[in-house]
């Protein structure tokens, strides 16, 4: 597992995902996940109640907390190049959208799924294949080793590449993905346990170590 920790380092150092998570959500919370869960759900749904209500600039939080998901999300499926302008652009659509939002509790989800759906608009616009080496062009090492490992997670099958990446990439627990993409905790779970052992199949790792 030493290979496993050392490679999430790797992705998280060279700052893949550059939109943290705000922890200071957590640290007042009760000490049950599923209380934790609530906390985060409550949150959420008093954000984009606010939003609606006209307070505009509360939306900002909801990019703070939100954004890791999105870049996260995005950078499972498309080039590195093109992930930050595409988080910008999908929170601005998310704004103009968010009264089509029917459950205010289900942010993370619906824009998850935004986020999903923009990457496959970018594949259809695309008329030449994107090539993964453009990706891995850097002259800092540590750099060129994180890309090469992202280039490796996105031939994984997509749930085991996306809960990947916000795990390694953008530093997300295994309940805050839950949290956030709206995926059942035991589901989270196996996404990353099945994805991991692929991943360290295809990094060479050897069953064990």
């Amino acid at each position: 597992m030493y290979e496993l920790e050392a490679t999430a380092d790797v992705l998280i150092m060279t700052g893949q995902g550059k939109a943290s998570i705000d922890r200071r959500l957590f640290e007042d919370a009760p000490n049950s996940s599923a209380e934790r869960l609530e906390s985060i759900e409550s949150t959420e749904s008093i954000l984009v109640r606010t939003v609606l209500a006209g307070d505009t600039d509360t939306f900002g939080r909801l990019y703070e907390l939100y954004a890791p998901l999105v870049h996260g999300v995005l950078l499972a499926r498309m080039p590195r190049s093109e992930v930050e302008d595409t988080v910008q652009e999908i929170f601005l659509h998310a704004l103009r959208k968010l009264h089509t939002l029917r459950d205010a509790n289900a942010f993370g989800p619906w824009i998850a799924m935004i986020a999903r759906n923009r990457a496959m608009d970018f594949h259809r616009r695309s008329r030449k294949t994107v090539e993964l080496s453009e990706d891995l062009k850097s002259s800092d090492a540590g750099v060129s080793k994180a890309e090469e490992i992202l280039a490796i997670i996105r031939t994984l099958p997509e749930a085991y590449r996306e809960t990947l990446v916000l795990r390694l990439v953008e530093g997300m627990t295994g309940p805050e993905i839950a949290a956030r993409t709206g995926l059942t905790a035991a589901s989270v779970r196996v996404n990353l346990h099945r994805g991991m052992k692929l991943l360290r199949t295809e990094l060479g790792f050897k069953e064990g170590l």
